[in-house]
């Protein structure tokens, strides 16, 4: 599954830095996260930094977006291939 930022986000600034594939960017009124890109971060960390981070809690699972851990690494190895 991929990650989503909630609107209980204020733009803090602490997340997007953290996302090793850049799935994080300043959305509308909030940071937002790209289901494409989100990984989990599933093949660098053993959980998502994002959540480490974010003060307010407000980074839960997108259930819009339901993923193995499989899926995940499958993604991850996708765009560490055309990254690299």
């Amino acid at each position: 599954m991929a990650l989503m930022i909630t609107d209980e986000c204020i733009n803090c600034d602490v997340c997007e830095p953290e996302c090793p594939n850049g799935a994080i960017s300043v959305g509308p009124e909030i940071y937002v996260i790209d289901p494409k890109l989100c990984t989990e971060c599933v093949g660098h960390f053993d959980e998502p930094q994002c959540q480490l981070v974010c003060p307010v809690d407000c980074i839960p699972l997108d259930p819009e977006h339901r993923e193995t851990r499989e899926e995940l690494q499958a993604k991850y190895q996708r765009l560490s291939a055309s990254s690299g």
